[in-house]
């Protein structure tokens, strides 16, 4: 078996060298299967935890759709997994027949062979249709459900729940009933959608918007646990860059996207390879981002990396043979 092994200078500010062999984000498509897998829900709320060992990765924006790799799409998230370790943002939604399948827009137009408002249609109905990829062809891949996707992850990533039209309350019944507190979370919009979440199962973890000092406050005003928590501090960095310090004070990790703006120069063509982008995303590391939210894993598992394999973190991370 072929190895695959990168070395990549992160600076001094990560650990006490200054180079180190990664067992993680690199790209070896066909040989492995990159997986997270958290096992317990506590062991989750340990995943979470701030440890200033150096430990990094992505959230698949929708999964990481590519050429031939649909948004939402289970095929798709295998593909995102062959190259990377990720966690798995994706979108629930309603059928007419109130079954939660994973789509991102409220018609089918754009990402399916079908023409509507999803909530028009049953469930027997959408199932017959096929996902486009982002250029618009027809795939022979299916919309899944969030049941299908909650089994599906299982010792392999963790889904990202956004809301779309399914509220909170709903959300946390589907993990809670495929007991998937270990490989599922959910997007609070509010801290007081949170405190509900945590009310109702204490083991699952929420990912929460704070972009300012002030916000830290807010939400602890509402009692969830920092250990409950992944922090999303917006797709621009932060007016305050204090604000990496104070959260990872908390215990909590940092989350920052990069889907509106940097991700654009490449996907918009105006670098000619991802590597010219290198010394921006690594920037975004050494403010303190600990995770990167990104519609293309796939190229940045070209250039990124992120389990340094002293961390008490890397037997989350099991790379497996194909």
């Amino acid at each position: 078996m072929k190895k695959c092994i990168n070395i990549h200078w992160l600076g001094s500010s990560f650990l006490s060298i200054h180079f180190l062999v990664f067992a993680g984000i690199f790209s070896c498509s066909g040989q492995k299967s990159f997986h997270i897998d958290a096992v317990a829900p506590k062991a989750l709320h340990k995943l979470f935890e701030y440890t200033n060992d150096g430990v990094f990765f992505l959230s698949s924006h929708r999964g990481g759709p590519d050429s031939g790799f649909p948004e939402n799409c289970i095929e798709t998230f295998e593909n995102t997994l062959s190259h990377t370790y990720s966690m798995i943002e994706c979108d629930p939604r309603y059928t007419k027949d109130s079954v939660i399948i994973l789509h991102h827009d409220p018609t089918l137009d754009r990402t399916t062979t079908g023409l509507g408002k999803v909530s028009d249609f049953t469930f027997e109905e959408v199932k017959k249709l096929y996902l486009k990829d982002l250029r618009g062809e027809e795939t022979s891949f299916k919309i899944p459900t969030l049941d299908t996707a909650l089994e599906w992850s299982k010792g392999k990533t963790i889904l990202v729940l956004d809301k779309k039209d399914v509220p909170i309350e709903e959300r946390v019944k589907k993990i809670t009933e495929h007991n998937a507190e270990a490989n599922a979370l959910v997007i609070a919009y509010t801290y007081e959608e949170a405190k509900r979440c945590y009310l109702l199962n204490k083991n699952i973890v929420m990912e929460i918007f704070i972009n300012s000092p002030e916000k830290i406050q807010e939400f602890e005003q509402f009692g969830v646990p920092w250990e409950n928590v992944v922090v999303f501090v917006g797709h621009e960095e932060p007016e305050n860059l204090e604000l990496f310090g104070l959260i990872h004070q908390k215990g909590a990790l940092c989350i920052q996207g990069t889907s509106r703006n940097l991700d654009r120069k490449y996907i918009n063509g105006d670098v000619s390879k991802i590597e010219e982008l290198r010394s921006e995303y690594n920037a975004l590391i050494k403010a303190g981002v600990d995770i990167i939210e990104t519609d293309i894993p796939v190229p940045l598992s070209r250039i990124l990396y992120g389990i340094p394999p002293n961390s008490v973190k890397t037997k989350y991370f099991k790379p497996i043979e194909k």
